[in-house]
Parts: structure tokens; sequence; C-alpha cells
């Protein structure tokens, strides 16, 4: 648990969030405590989490979500050396949906150059 964050009034968030029933209260909740770029930031955080346990390279990564490959390394580290939040909510929300990704880990999307930019 990070020292840096933890407080009084961080706790009082996460137990306001803890109290939240369902999407539309989330919604209208992070709508009034965060700004758009916020939540959208969050949410391309957990989508590159996602991709990157799917298997995808970051240029892949970087296409699709639009995060940049400073942002993607970021979220790679925290899902090897963080505090296994990402882990931990990624293995629920699999559990909640099961079923495939949208393709298999290390298979091949497009050409070389496209996956690693450079020429093959």
């Amino acid at each position: 648990m990070n020292s840096k964050i933890r407080d009084k009034w961080t706790d009082s968030l996460f137990e306001a969030i803890l109290l939240l029933e369902d999407l539309e209260e989330c919604y209208n909740f992070f709508e009034d405590i965060c700004t758009v770029s916020e939540i959208k930031a969050m949410a391309q955080r957990l989508e590159v989490a996602k991709m990157l346990r799917q298997g995808y390279t970051y240029i892949d990564i970087a296409k699709k979500t639009g995060a940049s490959t400073a942002t993607i390394s970021r979220v790679n580290r925290c899902l090897v050396y963080g505090a296994d939040g990402y882990r931990t909510i990624l293995e629920r929300l699999e559990k909640k949906n099961p079923g495939k990704p949208e393709r298999e880990p290390g298979s091949v999307e497009g050409s070389h150059k496209e996956k690693t930019g450079e020429p093959e």
C-alpha cells in the first residue's frame, strides 16, 4: 500500500466509490468528481493493461488506444512490479466476462513493420 496517497480524505473517497451500486451511479459520480480527461486517462490505462495481458505489442496498443509508449510502459511496470491492483481487477473482470480475448496473445496482425516499426 502506498503511504504517499493513504490519508483520511483518500480513505473517504475510496469508501464513497465502494458505495456506488451500478454503472449509472459510477458515471454520475465520476462525472462530478473528475474531468472528462481524467476519466478517459484512467479508462485508457485499464484498456492498456488488458491488452498487455493479452500479449499485444506496444505498437498495437498505441495504435488502438492512442496511449503513448511512456503510458504503456508505466502500466506494464505496474503490472509487473506494482501493488497488484491491475491484476486483481483484471482477474475479476475476466471471471465476470469469461471468454477468449479479441485475439490470441502473440498472434500477428499486419506486417512486421506495423508491429515493430522496423522493416522486415
